[in-house]
């Protein structure tokens, strides 16, 4: 049997990998479509390994991206974003990612999907489909091509690259990602819900970046400081935090019942739980003192937690850190030029945000962070 072959990119972007590609490349048809890209990554798969695509076998690692160029006004490229399922056929498109964000700008002007500047900062004007929002993105040129080498280092990437500046100038989108209704669904930056098997929980449901929900980590039981591996071998806490995340969502409008967000929503809404500042060894064995940073802060993906930082959740704790009365601003306040350092499992990360009150309401005017993006592999995939 003939095998397919796709044109594609396989790219690291901040503290993740996707395969990308153009959509011109593959069917217009959803569900042909997602069954190709879930054998291109190698999914599902009973082992948990995706030996048999290019996944990596985790959630940082099981990606896939959709380019276009764009018919919206004021933007270059559309982006699409695709978790895909380790172990289920699914491909979840209700979030972003915001470390492949980085990726996204390097991609484009690779496949010529915008004017190409032969030297300084090209500016891409990202139009981020699945949460219906702006991203900007600011890569660096030499010689008419991406720069990639550089002396900037990502706590949770062993090599340093070039410094890609990201921007967020509405990160809650266009009144929200579909069902949320807009930066608060509720309305309310602290909520409290009875979660069965929990009990009563205090949170913040917000949108920005993605749907996200944060909770105190003495809430479940924790201090804040835990590492990767000290979670993901708790299978009661791990059903614990799921319990939490997918009434969440019903509460955010995104299911209409805890049961359907675990099938078929896992990508959104992410669960994070923050705490005061605790000394800690990062996953590389680098200790992180207290006094240099402002909270810690772990976040879950597809059910496990990340190694380091989701873009889109350091996005959130930005958000969330800028509005009084959050789970996230009782933990920490940024500083004057609304910056942040917060420490996560691989180490720790400046973000930035600006918010203010609009007839009554917060609301988020920009996010910045920086991370890095590199072509790992470009040609064709082989699909069967």
């Amino acid at each position: 049997m003939t095998q397919r072959k796709i044109p594609a990119l396989y790219m690291r972007g901040g503290t993740s990998k996707g395969v990308f590609f153009r959509a011109e490349d593959l069917p217009e048809d959803g569900a042909q479509r997602d069954a190709i890209l879930l054998r291109v990554i190698g999914s599902p798969d009973a082992y948990g390994k995706q030996i048999d695509g290019m996944g990596g076998a985790t959630s940082s690692t099981s990606k896939v991206v959709i380019l276009r160029r764009s018919e919206q006004p004021d933007c270059d490229v559309d982006y699409l974003f695709g978790a895909v399922a380790i172990d289920s056929a699914v491909i979840d498109w209700s979030g972003s990612c915001g470390n492949l964000a980085a990726a996204v700008g390097p991609a484009a002007l690779h496949w010529g999907l915008l004017p190409v500047p032969r030297e300084g900062l090209a500016t891409v004007r990202i139009w981020q489909v699945n949460t219906r929002s702006h991203i900007v993105a600011r890569v660096p040129m030499r010689d008419g091509e991406v720069q990639e080498e550089g002396g900037f280092f990502l706590d949770g990437v062993s090599f340093p690259g070039a410094e890609i500046e990201l921007q967020f100038p509405d990160p809650g989108g266009e009144g929200g990602a579909p069902g949320t209704g807009g930066l608060f669904p509720t309305g309310r930056p602290l909520d409290r819900l009875d979660i069965p098997g929990v009990g009563p929980i205090e949170l913040t449901l917000i949108n920005a970046g993605n749907p996200a929900v944060f909770v105190d980590a003495t809430a479940l039981g924790l201090r804040g400081d835990e590492s990767q591996q000290q979670v993901n071998e708790d299978a009661a806490l791990l059903a614990r935090c799921e319990a939490v995340r997918a009434h969440a969502a019903v509460a955010m409008g995104l299911a209409a019942s805890a049961e359907e967000a675990t099938a078929s929503r896992p990508a959104t809404p992410k669960l994070a739980f923050a705490s005061l500042p605790r000394a800690y060894v990062a996953a590389d064995g680098r200790r992180v003192e207290a006094q240099s940073i402002d909270l810690n802060v772990r976040i879950l993906s597809m059910g496990r937690l990340h190694h380091a930082m989701t873009g889109t959740g350091a996005v959130a704790i930005a958000a969330a850190a800028a509005i009084p009365g959050t789970v996230v601003r009782r933990c920490a306040q940024p500083d004057a030029a609304g910056r942040l350092r917060f420490g996560h499992p691989s180490g720790t990360m400046t973000v930035g945000a600006e918010a203010a009150l609009q007839d009554g309401q917060w609301q988020v005017t920009r996010v910045s962070m920086s991370r890095s993006a590199r072509r790992l592999m470009e040609g064709v995939v082989l699909a069967p």
